[in-house]
Protein backbone atom coordinates (compact mmCIF):
# COMPACT_ATOMS: atom_id res chain seq x y z
CA UNK A 1 0.00 0.00 0.00
CA UNK A 2 1.30 3.55 -1.31
CA UNK A 3 1.20 6.53 0.82
CA UNK A 4 1.62 10.44 0.66
CA UNK A 5 3.60 12.69 1.79
CA UNK A 6 2.34 15.83 3.29
CA UNK A 7 3.04 19.07 4.42
CA UNK A 8 7.01 18.61 3.56
CA UNK A 9 7.28 16.99 0.21
CA UNK A 10 10.55 18.76 -0.54
CA UNK A 11 12.33 17.70 2.45
CA UNK A 12 14.77 14.59 2.48
CA UNK A 13 13.95 11.90 5.37
CA UNK A 14 15.76 9.43 6.50
CA UNK A 15 12.76 7.21 7.61
CA UNK A 16 9.94 6.48 5.50
CA UNK A 17 6.31 4.11 6.21
CA UNK A 18 5.62 1.23 4.92
CA UNK A 19 2.37 -0.47 5.28
CA UNK A 20 1.42 -4.21 4.35
CA UNK A 21 -2.39 -5.22 5.34
CA UNK A 22 -2.70 -8.33 7.65
CA UNK A 23 -5.12 -10.72 6.69
CA UNK A 24 -5.91 -14.78 5.80
CA UNK A 25 -4.26 -15.51 2.92
CA UNK A 26 -6.06 -17.44 0.07
CA UNK A 27 -6.01 -20.62 -1.60
CA UNK A 28 -3.42 -20.34 -4.80
CA UNK A 29 -5.20 -21.54 -8.10
CA UNK A 30 -3.04 -23.31 -10.62
CA UNK A 31 -3.81 -21.54 -13.82
CA UNK A 32 -2.03 -24.38 -15.91
CA UNK A 33 -4.21 -25.67 -19.35
CA UNK A 34 -6.53 -28.45 -18.53
CA UNK A 35 -4.97 -31.55 -17.78
CA UNK A 36 -6.16 -34.87 -19.17
CA UNK A 37 -5.96 -38.51 -18.81
CA UNK A 38 -3.69 -40.11 -21.65
CA UNK A 39 -6.47 -43.16 -21.41
CA UNK A 40 -9.35 -40.98 -22.63
CA UNK A 41 -7.48 -40.45 -25.56
CA UNK A 42 -6.16 -43.85 -26.20
CA UNK A 43 -8.65 -45.65 -25.43
CA UNK A 44 -12.18 -44.61 -26.72
CA UNK A 45 -15.94 -45.06 -25.85
CA UNK A 46 -16.73 -48.43 -27.49
CA UNK A 47 -13.49 -50.01 -26.42
CA UNK A 48 -16.00 -52.18 -24.30
CA UNK A 49 -18.22 -52.85 -27.16
CA UNK A 50 -15.63 -55.37 -28.12
CA UNK A 51 -15.04 -58.03 -25.75
CA UNK A 52 -11.93 -59.20 -27.40
CA UNK A 53 -10.42 -55.44 -27.07
CA UNK A 54 -12.09 -55.04 -23.70
CA UNK A 55 -10.11 -58.09 -22.28
CA UNK A 56 -6.73 -56.64 -22.97
CA UNK A 57 -7.48 -53.41 -21.15
CA UNK A 58 -5.76 -54.15 -17.87
CA UNK A 59 -2.36 -54.46 -19.61
CA UNK A 60 -2.62 -51.27 -21.36
CA UNK A 61 -3.73 -49.60 -18.52
CA UNK A 62 -0.82 -50.93 -16.42
CA UNK A 63 1.76 -49.86 -19.21
CA UNK A 64 0.39 -46.59 -19.74
CA UNK A 65 0.33 -45.43 -16.02
CA UNK A 66 3.64 -46.79 -15.85
CA UNK A 67 4.97 -44.26 -18.96
CA UNK A 68 2.98 -41.26 -17.52
CA UNK A 69 4.47 -41.04 -13.97
CA UNK A 70 6.68 -37.75 -14.38
CA UNK A 71 10.47 -38.63 -13.96
CA UNK A 72 11.87 -35.20 -11.97
CA UNK A 73 15.18 -35.74 -14.46
CA UNK A 74 12.71 -35.05 -17.46
CA UNK A 75 13.37 -31.06 -18.00
CA UNK A 76 11.25 -30.92 -20.98
CA UNK A 77 8.11 -31.41 -18.84
CA UNK A 78 6.29 -33.77 -21.06
CA UNK A 79 3.95 -34.91 -18.58
CA UNK A 80 2.98 -31.17 -17.23
CA UNK A 81 -0.47 -31.85 -19.15
CA UNK A 82 -1.23 -35.26 -17.48
CA UNK A 83 -3.21 -35.78 -14.26
CA UNK A 84 -0.88 -37.62 -11.82
CA UNK A 85 -3.68 -37.13 -8.83
CA UNK A 86 -7.89 -37.04 -9.59
CA UNK A 87 -7.60 -33.97 -7.41
CA UNK A 88 -5.19 -32.33 -9.88
CA UNK A 89 -8.25 -31.57 -12.21
CA UNK A 90 -9.72 -29.08 -9.54
CA UNK A 91 -6.84 -26.49 -10.09
CA UNK A 92 -5.57 -26.43 -6.76
CA UNK A 93 -2.20 -27.65 -5.41
CA UNK A 94 -2.26 -26.98 -1.80
CA UNK A 95 -0.80 -23.98 -1.88
CA UNK A 96 -1.53 -20.65 0.08
CA UNK A 97 -0.50 -17.41 -1.03
CA UNK A 98 -0.75 -13.75 0.37
CA UNK A 99 -2.09 -11.21 -0.02
CA UNK A 100 -0.78 -8.91 -3.23
CA UNK A 101 -3.06 -6.38 -3.28
CA UNK A 102 -4.15 -4.15 -0.35
CA UNK A 103 -8.01 -5.74 -1.41
CA UNK A 104 -11.32 -4.21 -0.31
CA UNK A 105 -12.59 -3.55 3.37
CA UNK A 106 -15.78 -4.18 4.78
CA UNK A 107 -17.61 -2.79 7.45
CA UNK A 108 -18.05 -4.92 10.55
CA UNK A 109 -14.45 -6.28 10.12
CA UNK A 110 -11.32 -5.74 12.03
CA UNK A 111 -8.39 -3.75 10.08
CA UNK A 112 -5.31 -5.02 11.03
CA UNK A 113 -2.20 -3.46 9.85
CA UNK A 114 1.63 -4.25 9.57
CA UNK A 115 3.77 -0.96 9.26
CA UNK A 116 7.32 -0.61 9.28
CA UNK A 117 9.53 2.84 9.25
CA UNK A 118 12.29 2.38 7.69
CA UNK A 119 15.85 4.24 7.32
CA UNK A 120 17.24 4.50 4.11
CA UNK A 121 19.83 7.00 5.28
CA UNK A 122 23.16 6.31 6.04
CA UNK A 123 23.56 7.26 9.55
CA UNK A 124 21.65 6.83 12.63
CA UNK A 125 18.41 8.38 13.67
CA UNK A 126 17.19 9.11 17.06
CA UNK A 127 14.48 9.71 19.66
CA UNK A 128 11.79 8.53 17.19
CA UNK A 129 7.77 9.49 18.10
CA UNK A 130 6.04 7.33 15.87
CA UNK A 131 2.42 7.82 15.78
CA UNK A 132 -0.35 6.03 13.87
CA UNK A 133 -4.45 6.95 13.97
CA UNK A 134 -7.33 6.41 11.50
CA UNK A 135 -9.08 9.56 10.40
CA UNK A 136 -13.13 9.44 9.03
CA UNK A 137 -15.24 11.72 7.98
CA UNK A 138 -16.56 11.99 12.32
CA UNK A 139 -13.35 10.83 14.07
CA UNK A 140 -9.92 10.26 14.77
CA UNK A 141 -8.74 7.14 16.32
CA UNK A 142 -5.03 7.13 17.56
CA UNK A 143 -3.79 3.51 17.01
CA UNK A 144 -0.10 3.59 18.34
CA UNK A 145 1.33 7.03 20.17
CA UNK A 146 5.15 6.23 21.77
CA UNK A 147 5.78 9.98 23.07
CA UNK A 148 5.77 8.63 26.57
CA UNK A 149 7.82 6.16 25.32
CA UNK A 150 10.16 7.02 22.24
CA UNK A 151 12.03 4.74 20.04
CA UNK A 152 16.10 5.60 21.29
CA UNK A 153 17.13 4.97 18.01
CA UNK A 154 16.59 2.94 14.15
CA UNK A 155 20.24 2.41 13.01
CA UNK A 156 21.33 3.43 9.04
CA UNK A 157 19.34 0.53 6.73
CA UNK A 158 16.99 -0.91 10.26
CA UNK A 159 13.93 -0.76 10.87
CA UNK A 160 11.62 -0.77 13.78
CA UNK A 161 8.07 -2.67 13.15
CA UNK A 162 4.38 -2.55 14.74
CA UNK A 163 1.27 -3.80 13.95
CA UNK A 164 -2.21 -1.91 14.97
CA UNK A 165 -5.47 -3.07 14.61
CA UNK A 166 -9.13 -1.23 14.17
CA UNK A 167 -12.89 -2.51 14.36
CA UNK A 168 -13.98 -0.91 11.49
CA UNK A 169 -17.53 0.85 12.64
CA UNK A 170 -18.01 3.38 9.84
CA UNK A 171 -18.41 3.08 5.94
CA UNK A 172 -16.88 5.70 3.49
CA UNK A 173 -13.12 7.03 3.27
CA UNK A 174 -11.09 6.58 6.15
CA UNK A 175 -7.51 7.52 5.97
CA UNK A 176 -4.22 5.92 7.88
CA UNK A 177 -2.00 8.81 8.98
CA UNK A 178 1.47 7.99 10.28
CA UNK A 179 4.17 10.11 11.44
CA UNK A 180 7.35 10.47 12.55
CA UNK A 181 8.64 13.16 14.58
CA UNK A 182 12.86 12.33 14.61
CA UNK A 183 16.37 13.91 14.78
CA UNK A 184 18.67 12.74 11.79
CA UNK A 185 22.23 12.73 12.05
CA UNK A 186 22.62 16.68 11.94
CA UNK A 187 20.56 16.26 15.28
CA UNK A 188 18.24 18.10 13.54
CA UNK A 189 14.65 17.57 14.68
CA UNK A 190 12.08 16.72 11.29
CA UNK A 191 9.02 15.66 10.64
CA UNK A 192 7.34 12.66 8.55
CA UNK A 193 4.04 12.92 7.72
CA UNK A 194 2.45 10.23 5.12
CA UNK A 195 -1.32 9.34 4.22
CA UNK A 196 -2.76 5.80 3.49
CA UNK A 197 -6.19 6.26 2.06
CA UNK A 198 -8.42 3.19 1.67
CA UNK A 199 -12.47 2.82 1.35
CA UNK A 200 -14.71 0.78 3.22
CA UNK A 201 -17.85 -0.65 1.67
CA UNK A 202 -20.47 -2.42 3.05
CA UNK A 203 -20.39 -6.05 3.26
CA UNK A 204 -24.29 -6.83 3.15
CA UNK A 205 -27.51 -5.12 3.29
CA UNK A 206 -30.36 -6.09 5.34
CA UNK A 207 -33.76 -5.29 4.11
CA UNK A 208 -36.86 -5.57 6.89
CA UNK A 209 -40.50 -6.56 6.57
CA UNK A 210 -43.06 -6.35 9.41
CA UNK A 211 -47.01 -8.02 9.66
CA UNK A 212 -48.98 -7.59 12.38
CA UNK A 213 -50.98 -10.91 12.80
CA UNK A 214 -54.12 -10.38 15.37
CA UNK A 215 -51.15 -10.69 18.59
CA UNK A 216 -48.35 -11.74 17.19
CA UNK A 217 -45.86 -9.61 14.72
CA UNK A 218 -43.51 -11.39 12.11
CA UNK A 219 -40.28 -9.85 11.10
CA UNK A 220 -38.40 -10.95 7.79
CA UNK A 221 -34.97 -10.03 7.37
CA UNK A 222 -33.48 -10.84 3.87
CA UNK A 223 -29.42 -10.84 4.32
CA UNK A 224 -28.12 -10.35 0.94
CA UNK A 225 -24.22 -10.65 0.21
CA UNK A 226 -22.17 -8.00 -1.49
CA UNK A 227 -18.96 -9.21 -1.57
CA UNK A 228 -16.82 -11.38 -3.59
CA UNK A 229 -16.55 -14.17 -1.38
CA UNK A 230 -18.49 -16.48 0.13
CA UNK A 231 -20.34 -15.03 3.89
CA UNK A 232 -20.55 -18.23 6.44
CA UNK A 233 -23.35 -16.62 8.78
CA UNK A 234 -22.24 -18.03 12.64
CA UNK A 235 -25.11 -15.79 14.14
CA UNK A 236 -28.24 -13.80 12.75
CA UNK A 237 -29.70 -13.48 15.99
CA UNK A 238 -32.73 -10.80 16.89
CA UNK A 239 -32.61 -8.91 20.41
CA UNK A 240 -35.76 -7.59 21.51
CA UNK A 241 -36.55 -4.18 22.84
CA UNK A 242 -37.87 -4.43 26.25
CA UNK A 243 -41.58 -6.62 26.86
CA UNK A 244 -41.27 -8.03 23.66
CA UNK A 245 -40.18 -12.22 23.29
CA UNK A 246 -38.71 -13.30 20.57
CA UNK A 247 -38.89 -16.97 18.51
CA UNK A 248 -36.71 -17.95 15.46
CA UNK A 249 -38.96 -19.66 12.79
CA UNK A 250 -37.09 -22.29 11.09
CA UNK A 251 -38.86 -24.89 8.73
CA UNK A 252 -39.36 -28.31 9.79
CA UNK A 253 -36.69 -29.71 7.82
CA UNK A 254 -34.14 -27.69 8.45
CA UNK A 255 -34.15 -27.86 12.06
CA UNK A 256 -34.76 -31.71 12.11
CA UNK A 257 -31.52 -31.86 9.81
CA UNK A 258 -29.90 -29.47 12.33
CA UNK A 259 -30.75 -31.62 15.48
CA UNK A 260 -29.71 -34.73 13.52
CA UNK A 261 -26.57 -33.77 11.95
CA UNK A 262 -25.09 -31.14 14.72
CA UNK A 263 -26.80 -31.49 17.54
CA UNK A 264 -26.59 -28.92 20.15
CA UNK A 265 -23.23 -28.91 20.18
CA UNK A 266 -22.71 -27.30 16.66
CA UNK A 267 -24.35 -25.07 15.13
CA UNK A 268 -24.05 -25.69 11.43
CA UNK A 269 -23.05 -21.76 9.80
CA UNK A 270 -25.68 -20.75 7.17
CA UNK A 271 -24.05 -20.12 3.72
CA UNK A 272 -24.40 -16.79 1.83
CA UNK A 273 -22.86 -17.18 -1.88
CA UNK A 274 -20.85 -14.06 -3.18
CA UNK A 275 -22.25 -11.71 -5.67
CA UNK A 276 -25.61 -11.34 -4.46
CA UNK A 277 -26.27 -14.18 -2.41
CA UNK A 278 -29.23 -14.08 0.30
CA UNK A 279 -31.25 -15.45 2.63
CA UNK A 280 -33.86 -15.05 4.54
CA UNK A 281 -34.87 -15.26 8.08
CA UNK A 282 -38.10 -15.01 10.50
CA UNK A 283 -39.01 -14.35 13.96
CA UNK A 284 -42.24 -14.42 15.84
CA UNK A 285 -42.51 -11.48 17.99
CA UNK A 286 -44.43 -11.31 20.51
CA UNK A 287 -45.44 -7.75 23.08
CA UNK A 288 -45.47 -8.79 27.11
CA UNK A 289 -48.35 -7.02 28.79
CA UNK A 290 -46.92 -5.08 32.31
CA UNK A 291 -48.08 -7.10 35.68
CA UNK A 292 -48.20 -4.24 37.35
CA UNK A 293 -49.20 -0.42 37.40
CA UNK A 294 -45.88 0.63 38.06
CA UNK A 295 -44.59 -0.45 34.91
CA UNK A 296 -44.97 2.41 31.84
CA UNK A 297 -44.93 1.34 28.21
CA UNK A 298 -42.89 3.60 26.22
CA UNK A 299 -41.92 3.46 22.62
CA UNK A 300 -43.36 0.03 22.27
CA UNK A 301 -43.28 0.69 18.28
CA UNK A 302 -39.69 -0.57 18.24
CA UNK A 303 -39.27 -4.28 17.73
CA UNK A 304 -35.15 -4.46 18.41
CA UNK A 305 -32.61 -4.81 16.27
CA UNK A 306 -30.54 -7.58 14.41
CA UNK A 307 -26.96 -8.82 15.86
CA UNK A 308 -24.68 -10.63 12.90
CA UNK A 309 -21.41 -12.26 12.79
CA UNK A 310 -19.82 -14.40 10.21
CA UNK A 311 -16.78 -15.38 8.31
CA UNK A 312 -14.96 -15.57 4.99
CA UNK A 313 -13.61 -18.76 3.08
CA UNK A 314 -10.73 -19.14 5.55
CA UNK A 315 -12.56 -17.77 8.93
CA UNK A 316 -11.83 -13.67 8.57
CA UNK A 317 -14.71 -12.63 10.93
CA UNK A 318 -17.35 -10.12 10.77
CA UNK A 319 -19.58 -8.30 12.56
CA UNK A 320 -22.52 -5.81 12.27
CA UNK A 321 -25.63 -4.74 14.22
CA UNK A 322 -28.46 -2.95 12.86
CA UNK A 323 -29.96 0.47 14.08
CA UNK A 324 -33.67 -0.12 15.52
CA UNK A 325 -35.96 -2.04 13.52
CA UNK A 326 -39.26 -0.26 14.18
CA UNK A 327 -42.68 -2.01 13.43
CA UNK A 328 -46.28 -0.87 12.50
CA UNK A 329 -47.80 0.94 15.02
CA UNK A 330 -50.11 -1.13 17.42
CA UNK A 331 -53.17 -0.04 19.19
CA UNK A 332 -53.04 -1.54 22.62
CA UNK A 333 -56.34 -2.67 24.27
CA UNK A 334 -57.63 -0.50 26.76
CA UNK A 335 -60.07 -3.06 28.39
CA UNK A 336 -60.28 -7.20 27.65
CA UNK A 337 -62.79 -9.43 28.36
CA UNK A 338 -62.09 -12.74 29.32
CA UNK A 339 -64.66 -16.12 30.15
CA UNK A 340 -64.16 -17.62 33.51
CA UNK A 341 -66.63 -20.56 33.11
CA UNK A 342 -69.07 -21.32 30.46
CA UNK A 343 -71.44 -24.41 31.33
CA UNK A 344 -70.20 -27.86 29.49
CA UNK A 345 -73.96 -28.42 27.91
CA UNK A 346 -76.92 -25.98 27.60
CA UNK A 347 -80.43 -26.68 27.67
CA UNK A 348 -82.40 -25.90 25.18
CA UNK A 349 -84.93 -22.48 26.36
CA UNK A 350 -83.69 -23.19 29.89
CA UNK A 351 -81.52 -19.74 31.31
CA UNK A 352 -77.69 -20.38 32.21
CA UNK A 353 -75.15 -18.20 33.51
CA UNK A 354 -71.54 -17.51 32.17
CA UNK A 355 -69.17 -15.92 34.25
CA UNK A 356 -67.12 -13.34 32.51
CA UNK A 357 -63.80 -10.86 33.79
CA UNK A 358 -63.15 -7.48 32.06
CA UNK A 359 -59.69 -6.16 32.56
CA UNK A 360 -58.58 -2.62 33.29
CA UNK A 361 -55.51 -2.66 30.63
CA UNK A 362 -54.27 1.40 31.51
CA UNK A 363 -52.93 2.61 34.06
CA UNK A 364 -55.95 5.31 35.14
CA UNK A 365 -59.65 4.28 36.58
CA UNK A 366 -61.96 3.37 34.40
CA UNK A 367 -65.79 3.30 34.36
CA UNK A 368 -68.60 2.88 35.98
CA UNK A 369 -69.38 0.44 32.70
CA UNK A 370 -72.83 -0.83 31.05
CA UNK A 371 -72.93 -4.60 29.46
CA UNK A 372 -75.51 -5.65 27.37
CA UNK A 373 -76.04 -7.95 24.28
CA UNK A 374 -75.72 -6.06 20.73
CA UNK A 375 -79.02 -6.83 18.78
CA UNK A 376 -77.85 -5.98 15.19
CA UNK A 377 -78.18 -9.50 14.75
CA UNK A 378 -81.56 -10.08 13.12
CA UNK A 379 -83.70 -11.53 16.51
CA UNK A 380 -84.98 -14.48 13.89
CA UNK A 381 -81.14 -15.63 13.82
CA UNK A 382 -79.85 -15.07 17.30
CA UNK A 383 -79.39 -18.17 18.95
CA UNK A 384 -78.74 -17.28 22.05
CA UNK A 385 -80.22 -13.79 23.81
CA UNK A 386 -80.00 -12.09 27.22
CA UNK A 387 -82.53 -13.76 30.09
CA UNK A 388 -83.79 -10.83 31.86
CA UNK A 389 -82.85 -6.75 32.04
CA UNK A 390 -81.21 -6.07 28.65
CA UNK A 391 -78.13 -4.12 30.42
CA UNK A 392 -76.12 -4.74 33.18
CA UNK A 393 -73.84 -2.00 35.34
CA UNK A 394 -70.63 -2.62 36.51
CA UNK A 395 -68.65 -0.39 39.06
CA UNK A 396 -64.85 1.09 38.19
CA UNK A 397 -61.81 -1.15 37.12
CA UNK A 398 -58.51 0.05 39.36
CA UNK A 399 -55.79 0.38 36.91
CA UNK A 400 -54.70 -3.27 35.66
CA UNK A 401 -57.52 -5.11 37.78
CA UNK A 402 -60.41 -6.84 36.86
CA UNK A 403 -63.69 -7.02 37.86
CA UNK A 404 -65.97 -10.43 37.58
CA UNK A 405 -69.64 -10.83 36.52
CA UNK A 406 -72.06 -13.32 35.48
CA UNK A 407 -74.25 -12.86 31.89
CA UNK A 408 -77.94 -14.60 32.41
CA UNK A 409 -78.37 -16.12 28.80
CA UNK A 410 -80.66 -18.28 27.53
CA UNK A 411 -80.63 -20.45 24.01
CA UNK A 412 -82.94 -20.72 21.48
CA UNK A 413 -81.59 -22.96 19.01
CA UNK A 414 -79.85 -26.22 19.17
CA UNK A 415 -76.48 -27.43 18.17
CA UNK A 416 -73.46 -25.30 18.01
CA UNK A 417 -74.30 -21.82 18.59
CA UNK A 418 -71.92 -18.51 18.95
CA UNK A 419 -72.06 -15.81 21.88
CA UNK A 420 -71.36 -13.11 20.34
CA UNK A 421 -72.44 -9.41 20.46
CA UNK A 422 -71.26 -8.47 23.71
CA UNK A 423 -70.70 -4.90 24.27
CA UNK A 424 -69.29 -2.97 26.76
CA UNK A 425 -69.78 0.88 27.33
CA UNK A 426 -67.80 3.52 29.60
CA UNK A 427 -70.64 5.79 31.28
CA UNK A 428 -68.10 8.37 31.96
CA UNK A 429 -65.48 8.25 28.86
CA UNK A 430 -68.50 7.63 26.46
CA UNK A 431 -66.39 4.61 24.94
CA UNK A 432 -68.18 1.53 23.79
CA UNK A 433 -65.97 -1.38 23.39
CA UNK A 434 -67.54 -3.93 21.19
CA UNK A 435 -66.27 -7.40 19.84
CA UNK A 436 -64.21 -8.06 22.92
CA UNK A 437 -65.49 -11.77 23.11
CA UNK A 438 -66.34 -14.04 21.10
CA UNK A 439 -67.77 -18.01 22.54
CA UNK A 440 -69.16 -21.21 21.59
CA UNK A 441 -71.28 -23.56 23.18
CA UNK A 442 -73.58 -26.64 22.48
CA UNK A 443 -77.08 -26.46 22.94
CA UNK A 444 -78.90 -29.48 23.32
CA UNK A 445 -82.68 -30.61 23.74
CA UNK A 446 -83.68 -31.80 27.20
CA UNK A 447 -84.92 -35.52 26.76
CA UNK A 448 -87.37 -36.64 29.37
CA UNK A 449 -88.39 -40.29 29.72
CA UNK A 450 -91.68 -41.27 29.58
CA UNK A 451 -93.65 -44.26 31.09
Amino acid sequence: MSGAGGGAQQAVHSLAFRVMRLCRPTLHVDTAPLKFDPCDILFGEDLFDDPIAASHLPRLLSSQSNTSVSDPSDLSYRSRFLLHHPTDSLGFPGLLVLPQAFGAIYLGETFCSYISINNSSNFEVRDVIIKAEIQTERQRIVLLDTSKTPVESIRAGGRYDFIVEHDVKELGAHTLVCTALYSDGDSERKYLPQFFKFIVSNPLSVRTKVRNVKETTFLEACIENHTKANLYMDQVEFEPAQHWSVTALKTADHALEHNLLMGETFKEPVLIRSGGGIYNYLYELKFSSPHSGQVKVEGSNILGKLQITWRTNLGEPGRLQTQHIVGNPITRKEIELDAVEIPPSIILDKPFLVSLKLINLTERVLGPFEVWLSESDLLNEKAVMVNGLQTMTLGEAQAFSSLKFQLNLIATKHGIQKISGITVFDTVEKKTYSSLLELEAICRYMWTHSD
